[in-house]
C-alpha cells in the first residue's frame, strides 16, 4: 500500500491500524530550532479523542503521544520527528461476527477488490483511528504557523439542516466560543438544536453528517503555486483524504455559481497596504494566497456504522442482514470529532506551503 504521506517539504508520513498495537506519524523537513513538546501535542489530541460527551463514540482511548525522535531539550534538530501513539481500548472480537459480511459504506469492499485482504477489526488502515496521527502531526504544523504569526481554526458549522455561522475576523474569539462548545459549534443556539438533532438520530438508531468551515489568518500573499500546487487544491486534497469527506468548498464555494461576476469579484483598496473590500474568493487568487482571511468548508456523510438492521451481501455474493454486534462503539455524527482533525489539515498543508515559498524567488 502506497500514497500514506503528504506534502512535499513539511512532509508527514503516517503508520499503524485501528485495533493494532499502536499508530504513529513521521514528519520530515521541519525546520530546526522549533520548540514542540510531548503536552503541546497531547493538547490537541485530546481534542479529538472520544468518549467525553453523549454526542461521540464511548471508545476510551486516550490518545498519549510520545516524540520518538527529531526533537532535543525540547527543540526540533531538522531530523525526522517520529510519534508513536499507543492503542489500548480496542475491542476486536467485536468485529468477529461480522468479518465476512460487506458493510454497508465502508470501505472493506473496495479494499478486499483491490488488496485481496482486509484487517476488519474496526477497519484496519481505512480507519478514523489513523487521524489521530494527522492532529499529532498538525500540532507541530501549528507551532511553525505560529512563528510567523499565521493562526488556523475549524468550526462545526451544520449538522443535517442546522446550521451555524460566525465573523472569521477574530479567530482567538472564534476558537474560545468553539471550545466552549461540546460540538465544537461556537454559536450556542446553533449548537443546541444539532444536539437535539444528534440524539434523536442516536436514539433511532442512525446517524447524521456535518459541514466544518476552516479558517486561517495571518497568512502573507503568496502561498501556493498558480497551476498543479494551487493552495485550494493542496486544500482540497487534504480536508478529502479524510474518512466520511463528501465535499469542498474554498470562499463562496458552490454559491459562486449563482452570482454575478460584478457581485463575486472583490474589488482591490489601498490602505497601509494592498488588500479587497470583500473577500468572495476565501483568501486565494489563482490558487495563491491574497492576504485576505483564508476559509472554505469540508462536507461529511453521515456515519456509516448504525444501529439499524442493513440490506447487504457476504464476501462471497450471498444475501445476508448486516447488523453491528452489541456493545458497538461509533459516532452518531463523525462531523464533531473531525472539527480538530480539519484544522489540523489545514495547518500541515499551510506549513508546506510557506516552506514550499521560500523557493519561489530570490
Amino acid at each position: 500500500m502506497s500514497s500514506n504521506s503528504l506534502g512535499t517539504i513539511f512532509r508527514i508520513t503516517t503508520w499503524g491500524e485501528s485495533h493494532g498495537k499502536g499508530i504513529g506519524v513521521v514528519i520530515d523537513g521541519c525546520p530546526a530550532g522549533l520548540s514542540i513538546t510531548d503536552e503541546e501535542i497531547n493538547q490537541e489530541l485530546a481534542l479529538r479523542a472520544p468518549g467525553k460527551t453523549p454526542f461521540t463514540t464511548p471508545r476510551q482511548e486516550t490518545d498519549v503521544a510520545e516524540i520518538y525522535s527529531g526533537v532535543f531539550e525540547g527543540k526540533t534538530t531538522g531530523a525526522p520527528i517520529s510519534i508513536v501513539i499507543h492503542n489500548h481500548d480496542a475491542k476486536s472480537s467485536s468485529y468477529e461476527p461480522i468479518k465476512n459480511l460487506l458493510r454497508p459504506g465502508h470501505a472493506n469492499f473496495t479494499y478486499l477488490e483491490k488488496y485481496g485482504i482486509f484487517d476488519y477489526r474496526g477497519g484496519g488502515r481505512s480507519s478514523a483511528r489513523e487521524t489521530a496521527c494527522r492532529v499529532a502531526a498538525g500540532a507541530v504544523a501549528k507551532k511553525l504557523l505560529a512563528h510567523y504569526g499565521i493562526k488556523t481554526c475549524a468550526y462545526l458549522a451544520a449538522v443535517s439542516d442546522v446550521t451555524a455561522s460566525m465573523a472569521l475576523d477574530d479567530l482567538d474569539k472564534v476558537k474560545a466560543a468553539t471550545l466552549a462548545s461540546p460540538i465544537f459549534c461556537p454559536v450556542s443556539a446553533s449548537a443546541e438544536l444539532m444536539m437535539q438533532k444528534i440524539t434523536a438520530a442516536k436514539e433511532a438508531g442512525d446517524s447524521l453528517g456535518g459541514v466544518i468551515v476552516f479558517a486561517a489568518t495571518g497568512l502573507p500573499v503568496g502561498l501556493g503555486d498558480p497551476v498543479y500546487e494551487k493552495l485550494e487544491a493542496n486544500l482540497a486534497r487534504a480536508m478529502l483524504s479524510l474518512p466520511a469527506t463528501k465535499g469542498f468548498e474554498i470562499g463562496e464555494g458552490f454559491s459562486a455559481a449563482e452570482m454575478l461576476g460584478s457581485t463575486h469579484n472583490d474589488a482591490f483598496i489601498a490602505h497601509d497596504k494592498i488588500t479587497t473590500s470583500t473577500n468572495h474568493a476565501g483568501g486565494t487568487l489563482g490558487g495563491i494566497s491574497s492576504g485576505m482571511p483564508l476559509f472554505g468548508r469540508v462536507a461529511f456523510k453521515p456515519t456509516s456504522s448504525i444501529n439499524k438492521a442493513q440490506n447487504t451481501v457476504d464476501v462471497d455474493g450471498k444475501a445476508a442482514e448486516f447488523k453491528l454486534p452489541e456493545g458497538s462503539r461509533h459516532d452518531p455524527c463523525v462531523a464533531i470529532r473531525a472539527v480538530p482533525i480539519v484544522d489540523a489539515m489545514c495547518a500541515l498543508v499551510l506549513a508546506d506551503a510557506l516552506l514550499m515559498n521560500r523557493c519561489a524567488r530570490i
